[in-house]
C-alpha cells in the first residue's frame, strides 16, 4: 500500500521528496446509538480500514490536496494567507480546511503549506466515520509536521470542534474519539457526559465483525438526526420538572417507567426511553463482553436494532432488510444498524464458518427486495492514528 501510494504522490506532484505516510482508522459502533447527545455510553472500535496520508511540508504557505478517491477533481488548493472558510468549491477538502482551521482557533496557527495526498478504503456515505478519519489523520500530520503539543484525545476534541463550527454538523464526539484513541483488538467503553472511557478486549474467538454496506445514500437522515434530538431535549425538560437529571443518560429503566408520565406526548415518550434503555444495553453489552458472554453481547445488538427501528424510528426498509435477514441466519450471534441511521450500514457479529453463506442469504435477500446490491466487508479492530 505504501508504494502505491508513493507513486501516486509522485505522479502527482512530481517526486517523492520528504513525503512521509500516515494512516487513521474508521470505526464502528458496536452498540451505544444516539446515546451520544443523551449523555449515555457509547462502545465504539476503531477499524483496521481507514484513510492513508501521504504529505510534505512546503516553504510557503499553499496546501495542495489530491484525493485518490475523487480523482476526476484534481488538486484542490488552499490559500492559508488568506482566512479559512467553508466553500462549496472545495468539495470534500472542507474537512481538512477545517482542522487547520481550528488548530488556528485554539492558537497554534499553521503557516507553512503542504502536499497532501489522500486515499480511503472506507465506503463513502456509508456512516462509518469516512469524514471523521479525514480529520483525525490531518490533525495527526500537523501534529507531527509543526510539534504541536497536543494528545490524541486533543484531536479528537479538535475535529469535533471543526465539523460542528466550520462544516455545521452538530456531531456528537463519538466518531472523533473512537479513531483517535483506537487500540487494537478493544472496544472504547465511552462515558459521553464527561469523556471517561475504559478500554474492553474484544476476544471473538471464532467470529468476525462483518458490516453490510447498505448502498442508500443518508439524504433524509440530517434533518432526521437534528428532530430526534429536538425531541429527546425536549423530553428532557418535561422530566427535569420534577427529577434533578442533567440527562438521559442518567435514569434506569425503572427510573424512566416511574416518571414517564411527565412526557406529554406518546412519540417523544419512545424516544427518551429508547435513549435510556440503550444506554443501559451498553452497560450490560460491556460486562458481557468482559465476561466473554458473546452470546448476550449479540443478544443485546439485536435488542438495540429493535429499539432503534420501534422508538426511535431511525432504520428504514433497507436496513431492517439486512438486520432482519441476518437474524435468520445460522452463525450470526448478533446483528444491528450502526450510525445515524436511514441508510449506512449494520454490524453483526458472525461465526466464521459463516460468513460466506451470510453473506450469500443476506446479499440475495437484499437485492431481491430493494433492487440492488449491498457491499460486505469482514473487519478487524485496530489502533488509532500512525505513521507508517
Amino acid at each position: 500500500m505504501k508504494e502505491k501510494l508513493l507513486a501516486k504522490f509522485q505522479e502527482v506532484y512530481g517526486d517523492t521528496e520528504g513525503a512521509r505516510v500516515f494512516f487513521a482508522p474508521g470505526r464502528v459502533n458496536l452498540i451505544g446509538e444516539h446515546t451520544d447527545y443523551n449523555g449515555g455510553h457509547v462502545f465504539p472500535c476503531a477499524l483496521t480500514i481507514g484513510t492513508y496520508g501521504v504529505a510534505r511540508k512546503r516553504e510557503d504557505q499553499t496546501c495542495r490536496f489530491y484525493s485518490m478517491n475523487f480523482e476526476k477533481l484534481g488538486v484542490i488548493t488552499v490559500d492559508l494567507t488568506s482566512p479559512l472558510k467553508p466553500d462549496e468549491k472545495l468539495n470534500w477538502v472542507n474537512y481538512p480546511a477545517g482542522i487547520i482551521w481550528a488548530f488556528g482557533e485554539k492558537g497554534m496557527k499553521v503557516s507553512q503549506g503542504m502536499d497532501v495526498l489522500l486515499f480511503g478504503n472506507i465506503p463513502n456515505g456509508s456512516g462509518l466515520s469516512s469524514s471523521a478519519s479525514v480529520e483525525v489523520l490531518t490533525g495527526y500530520i500537523l501534529k507531527t509536521f509543526f510539534g504541536f503539543n497536543v494528545t490524541n484525545q486533543d484531536l479528537a476534541l479538535i475535529g469535533q470542534f471543526s465539523e460542528n463550527k466550520f462544516n455545521g454538523v452538530n456531531c456528537g464526539i463519538m466518531d472523533q474519539f473512537a479513531i483517535a484513541m483506537g487500540k487494537k483488538d478493544n472496544a472504547i467503553f465511552l462515558d459521553t457526559a464527561d469523556l471517561s472511557y475504559t478500554y474492553a478486549p474484544v476476544k471473538l474467538e471464532g467470529a468476525k465483525i462483518v458490516i453490510s454496506c447498505s448502498n442508500k445514500k443518508r439524504g433524509l437522515g440530517d434533518s432526521k438526526y437534528n428532530e430526534r434530538r429536538a425531541e429527546c431535549e425536549e423530553a428532557l425538560a418535561e422530566l427535569q420538572t420534577k427529577l434533578d437529571i442533567k440527562s438521559l443518560g442518567e435514569l434506569t429503566e425503572e427510573e424512566f417507567e416511574a416518571n414517564k408520565s411527565l412526557i406529554g406526548s406518546e412519540v417523544r415518550q419512545r424516544r427518551a426511553k429508547h435513549a435510556v434503555y440503550e444506554n443501559q444495553r451498553t452497560l450490560k453489552a460491556v460486562d458481557a463482553l468482559k465476561a466473554n458472554d458473546i452470546a448476550t453481547f449479540g443478544k443485546l445488538m439485536n435488542a438495540s436494532h429493535v429499539s432503534l427501528r420501534d422508538d426511535y424510528e431511525v432504520t428504514g426498509i433497507e436496513l431492517d432488510t439486512l438486520v432482519e435477514t441476518a437474524w435468520n441466519v445460522e452463525g450470526v450471534i448478533g446483528s444491528r444498524m450502526t450510525g445515524a441511521g436511514f441508510g449506512g450500514c449494520t454490524v453483526s457479529l458472525v461465526k466464521d464458518e459463516a460468513i460466506e453463506n451470510f453473506k450469500e442469504q443476506v446479499g440475495k435477500t437484499y437485492l431481491e427486495k430493494i433492487g440492488y446490491a449491498a457491499d460486505f466487508y469482514v473487519v478487524e479492530v485496530g489502533d488509532g492514528p500512525a505513521e507508517i
